[in-house]
């Protein structure tokens, strides 16, 4: 099977979400499948394998997109897969499979910054309702979705009348590179790994912490001044001892986990939770809040606490300290499903079935 890899959404420099799924993904198909990749900026190349067959197209959010699917047609395309929802389909002669990875800017729209003005206008434009997302994928031939939690909202909310599939995201292979058995851990360092938009919640973490002795929360992303005096207003009117990195690197992230207690997140939503399969993959347990995509990547190797309360994450950190061992060999255990090359497989599979179909 030869088939084209859209993979303009790869960002030159650091990845996001999205970014990662897709050079991971198009990395492990191209050891398994021919295909050639749709490419935007040569420099996306670097996150691909060397020599691989490519064509060089527009970017994504070009008005030239709209023109893509029939560029694509006199090249003879078969098969196009997308690890978004956004690839040109006016005028298609191929079949096309899109990914649509969670629901979760549907409940919270506000569109990355680094996006110009007009399509962080579209951006919200297209979240107000499931209408423009259903316009979009009625064009598809097939859908990829990245959880089983995700599969079952985009039923309810009938986005899709065709067959799905559930590709898992992973984390990177660095991740489980030079892994040291861990018998204890080094400190009672608590991380959090995210974002500071509201629904993350890390106001939990902090009053929660407030209410430990020895333990010490640990926020690694960037944050702005403002948000940052308003969470340390928050720590010091509960006791709470907060480290403040500002952004890390990914070897000071690894290092970071590998000395620490826990991961832990108190997100209210989330689409599916990334930093929990990279802190299981360096055997370091996670404390998450109890939600379905949660108990679904995490299953029995997470401990879970009740959503914004301060009181259930203490306990839950003190109820880790009994049984940390366990629950660090389980994590390694669960981590072991999500693996790129088993999404992978998993792809090819479903793509092999679409082309028949």
């Amino acid at each position: 099977m030869t088939f084209y890899f859209d993979a303009r959404f790869i960002r030159i420099g650091h990845h996001d979400g999205i970014s990662r799924f897709a050079a991971n993904l198009c990395n492990e198909l191209a050891k398994i499948t021919q295909l050639t990749a749709i490419i935007s900026d040569p420099g996306q190349l670097k996150h691909l394998p060397e020599g691989i067959d490519h064509i060089l197209e527009c970017a994504p959010t070009s008005i030239r997109e709209l023109g893509l699917a029939r560029r694509l047609n006199r090249r003879g395309a078969k098969l196009v897969y997308s690890p978004m929802q956004t690839t040109g389909s006016l005028g298609k002669k191929f079949k096309l499979v899109l990914t649509l990875h969670d629901l979760i800017y549907y409940r919270h729209p506000k569109p990355p910054k680094e996006f110009n003005f007009l399509v962080r206008a579209l951006w919200r434009l297209y979240h107000l309702s499931f209408l423009p997302a259903k316009l979009v994928l009625s064009k598809a031939d097939g859908l990829v979705t990245i959880s089983q939690t995700s599969f079952a909202l985009i039923q309810k909310a009938k986005l899709f009348k065709g067959e799905m599939a559930v590709v898992y995201n992973a984390a990177e292979d660095e991740y489980r590179e030079s892994l040291q058995k861990r018998t204890k851990p080094s400190s009672n360092r608590l991380v959090y790994m995210g974002s500071f938009m509201d629904y993350k919640d890390v106001e939990t973490l902090i009053k929660g912490s407030g209410l430990l002795k020895g333990f010490e929360l640990h926020l690694l992303s960037k944050i702005q001044p403002k948000r940052r005096a308003e969470l340390e207003s928050l720590a010091e009117r509960h006791g709470a001892s907060v480290v403040f990195h500002n952004g890390v690197s990914d070897s000071e992230y690894v290092e970071i986990l590998d000395s620490a207690f826990a991961l832990v997140t108190a997100s209210r939503d989330e689409g599916f939770g990334i930093p929990v399969i990279e802190s299981m993959s360096r055997a370091t347990p996670v404390i998450c809040t109890d939600i379905a995509i949660f108990r679904e990547v995490g299953g029995g190797a997470a401990t879970y606490f009740e959503i914004s309360n301060p009181a259930s994450f203490a306990e839950a950190v003190l109820q880790l300290e009994g049984g940390w061992l366990q629950k660090s060999e389980l994590s390694l255990e669960n981590v072991r499903r999500f693996d790129w090359h088993k999404s992978a497989t998993a792809l090819k599979t479903y793509l092999q079935t679409i082309e028949k179909g």
